[in-house]
């Protein structure tokens, strides 16, 4: 679609994810009619001046570039003028201007889309769950949106392409970023289903720490409804059930396999909040429908978005130049700082997260240090850690310094 670039070109200027795009974008229609305004130093919006000096230094052929080199890859791209573009993202806080995908991204244009969240260390009891819940709702017809991690999020997709169903998984990365590692052989099954992986985040782009709760908007405004299977106190499960709150969205919770458990903390708290217990497939069917059942599975849409057509006179100094231009903009990150005796590690983490973050607990330290202490590899450490950084609980220094964050 010709529109599609000039919002890549916006997203060049202002960075990803930027609300600043749509502060620009209140003075003009068209995404087109903004390059073209800003683009001849018009006086209608006032610039900072690294906004400014981009806007001169950003040429229209960089975003030509860019989406050819996409096509090229197999990476579809889509902006929120498409008609390819999810109506559930065009009303929320900051909607993502563009979207990178890999997969079906038909299968989002249906009215029974669910997203199913959980802990990364699930019980047999939630897994279960997870797996039975999703097959009824995938064979009811129902699409399954998930952030991909492992445990409860994996389950989940899985059911679906079990099922022979899509699956939606939406990264806090790059579409072709092979994160989780853990989940790779499971890509072309979802996409053979008929699913989609998507992204507001370039090809390419790392799963920083900041990108996560960035992506949970999108990942709780895509269903129309949010389950969560298990969390605990601290899972960002509940940030996304939250998010799915505040966005309208009915939100559903398994029941606890045990009261007492820290494991499902997470869970009696969004019950004691009003979040509808979720016992079977038909309680979260009627809570989108109305109605108890559905006899007849929906139609899934095979739309392909339209391409831009690859240029031939691409160089690979140009895919770079205009890769460079694509930053990611994260906001501010507010931490709300606790005493250690207050401090508690989430439940989920693995041993080995565990022993780490155990560590960190004296103050900040040294990799190198770390490993010889834990007497592991340094490269095991270093998968670990960022780990642990894309999941908030600590954070990089210079100097390959880490500290716990309380």
């Amino acid at each position: 679609m010709e529109e599609t670039k000039y919002w890549v070109w916006l997203n060049m200027v202002f960075g990803t994810g930027n609300h600043r795009i749509w502060e620009i974008m209140s003075f003009f229609r068209t995404a087109e009619k903004a390059y073209l305004s800003l683009s001849t130093d018009s006086s209608v919006v006032s610039l900072n001046e690294n906004e400014n000096k981009n806007v001169h230094s950003v040429q229209l052929r960089h975003a030509e570039v860019f989406l050819a080199n996409c096509s090229k890859r197999g990476i579809g791209v889509i902006s929120i003028t498409s008609p390819e573009y999810p109506e559930q993202l065009r009303h929320i806080y900051n909607p993502p201007s563009v979207l990178y995908y890999k997969g079906n991204i038909g299968c989002l244009q249906t009215e029974l889309t669910v997203t199913a969240v959980g802990t990364r260390k699930a019980s047999a009891y939630s897994l279960k769950a997870a797996k039975e819940i999703c097959s009824e709702l995938s064979a009811r017809g129902a699409v399954i949106i998930s952030g991909f991690a492992v445990g409860i999020d994996l389950a989940c997709s899985m059911a679906a392409v079990d099922m022979g169903r899509p699956t939606v998984c939406v990264m806090g990365c790059g579409v072709d970023v092979d994160y989780p590692r853990q989940n790779f052989a499971y890509r072309d099954a979802i996409i053979s289903a008929g699913g989609v992986f998507i992204s507001e985040f370039p090809p390419a782009t790392p799963p920083n720490s900041p990108n996560f709760p960035k992506r949970n908007r999108i990942l709780a405004a895509l269903g129309k409804a949010a389950v969560v299977f298990q969390a605990g106190a601290k899972s960002g499960s509940l940030i996304t059930a939250n998010l799915a709150a505040g966005q309208g969205r009915d939100v559903l919770c398994l029941p606890p396999a045990d009261i007492f458990s820290g494991d499902y903390a997470g869970n009696i708290k969004l019950l004691r909040d009003g979040a509808v217990p979720m016992y079977d497939a038909s309680d979260v069917i009627e809570c989108i429908t109305g109605k108890k059942s559905v006899s007849e599975p929906l139609p899934v849409v095979n739309r392909e978005a339209e391409k831009p057509e690859i240029q031939a006179d691409i160089s690979e100094a140009e895919i770079a130049s205009a890769m460079e231009h694509l930053n990611i903009f994260a906001d501010d990150v507010r931490e709300e700082k606790v005493s250690d005796d207050d401090f508690e590690l989430p439940n989920d983490l693995t041993e080995q997260q565990r022993r780490i973050s155990e560590e960190l607990l004296s103050g900040a330290m040294h990799a190198d240090e770390l490993a010889a202490r834990l007497e592991i590899d340094s490269s095991e450490l270093m998968t670990e850690l960022t780990e642990l950084e894309i999941f908030g609980i600590v954070r990089s220094l210079p100097g390959k310094m880490y500290e716990l964050i309380r």
